[in-house]
């Protein structure tokens, strides 16, 4: 009799760089507020080296797509890593209305499927991240989440996309906090219901 085989299931992890405020753009869109420095980038950077596939509604694909035909200086390794990050890792965009990828390694599927990313989960051999308050938001509300990355810029912004959803009633274990030169605040929580 051969020992038993134990296969841990991939985490789904939620990233957001937010306001003081809870907001991941302001009220007309921006989030140039939120754009982070050498030293966040690079410790983004680690931690998007563990994800084998990132998840995204329409409004982030087409936002994050920048990185696939990025040319990096000599002085911005960093931004040269995080496009390496990027482009390694397999995409699958939700969305109803996006026609065509205009990356290599995605695919888009046409709605937010639930039993998609239990399956995805179930299978991936690297943790998956999802990207977008609004896809996000319905993933946590299924109870797919298990993880958050919230990086909170030291400005209020009044209004905007909240970083969660609105109705969010969880019980969060901190995991832990990193502080930044730039007075950004890394806060990294476990869901447990």
């Amino acid at each position: 009799m051969g020992a038993a085989r134990v296969t841990a299931m991939a985490k789904l992890v939620y990233s957001a760089i937010t306001s003081l405020d809870g907001y991941t753009n302001d009220e007309n869109g921006n989030f140039d507020w939120s754009t982070p420095d050498a030293e966040l980038f690079e410790f983004i950077n680690e931690q998007e080296r563990g994800f084998g596939t990132n998840l995204y509604g329409r409004r982030m694909y087409e936002t994050m797509v920048y990185w696939e035909t990025f040319e990096e200086s000599e002085n911005e390794s960093y931004l040269g890593d995080f496009a390496e990050i990027w482009r390694a890792a397999s995409k699958i965009v939700f969305s109803r209305t996006l026609g065509k990828v205009s990356s290599a390694r995605t695919r888009i599927e046409p709605s937010f499927d639930a039993a998609l990313v239990r399956q995805l989960k179930q299978t991936s051999a690297h943790d998956i991240s999802v990207g977008g308050a609004n896809l996000a938001g319905q993933m946590i509300e299924a109870g797919l989440v298990d993880e958050m990355h919230l990086f909170i810029t030291p400005v209020a912004v009044g209004g905007g996309t909240p970083a969660n959803p609105a109705h969010l009633h969880s019980r969060l274990e901190l995991l832990g906090v990193d502080r930044f030169a730039s007075g950004v605040v890394h806060l990294h929580y476990r869901i447990i219901n």
